[in-house]
Parts: C-alpha cells; sequence; structure tokens
C-alpha cells in the first residue's frame, strides 16, 4: 500500500516537472501564469501533507513491529526454557514402563 502512495506521488511530481516544462516554452499571460504557480503550489501542499501522514503512519509501523520483536524474543525464551524443563523432567525409558513402576512400589512397601 505505501509502496503504491510512493509510486503515485513520484508519478504526479514527474507530471508536474512535464506540465512544468511545457508551459515554460508556451507564452502565457501573466494572470494564467500565477494561476498555474497557485495551482502548483496547491499540489506541493497536499503532497508534503501527504508525506507527512506516511511519515506519521510508518513511524506507527515501526514502533508496532519494535513492539513484536520484543515479544516475540520474550515468548521464544520462554518456550525454549518450557522445552527444557519438559525433556528434564519426562522420565526415562526404563522408569516410566509399568513394571519398574510395580517394582519401585514392592521396594517401598
Amino acid at each position: 500500500e505505501l509502496e503504491n502512495q510512493l509510486t503515485a506521488k513520484s508519478k504526479t511530481l514527474d507530471e508536474l516537472k512535464q506540465s512544468l516544462a511545457s508551459n515554460g516554452s508556451a507564452e502565457q499571460t501573466p494572470e494564467a501564469q500565477s494561476l498555474r504557480i497557485a495551482e502548483l503550489c496547491e499540489m506541493k501542499d497536499s503532497i508534503v501533507n501527504q508525506i507527512a501522514q506516511l511519515k506519521a503512519s510508518m513511524e506507527s509501523i515501526l514502533e508496532q513491529w519494535r513492539a513484536y520483536g520484543e515479544i516475540y524474543a520474550e515468548v521464544s525464551l520462554m518456550t525454549t526454557r518450557y522445552l527444557y524443563c519438559i525433556d528434564q523432567c519426562k522420565p526415562s525409558g526404563e522408569e516410566a514402563s509399568l513394571e519398574a513402576l510395580k517394582k519401585q512400589v514392592k521396594t517401598l512397601q
């Protein structure tokens, strides 16, 4: 979406440059030139405002990614700890067998 917006802005700037080049070579009345200048200034202001909005949007997105990165690192660490605990707590094959448990019960009795 942001790339599309930037591409659109780039095309608008190219159109303005072409328009300015073609208008600069043609003879115009001072009134027409001042109207064109006002129009170009209005377009420039609009582009500046859109760029400011885009910057604010990008800053928000970057902040969200930073938060995601921190949370992901925390969850990854907790998952690693959990898996380690599970691995350390599970009994070996012999201890888990029913026969071994029966032996332990007899021994304890």
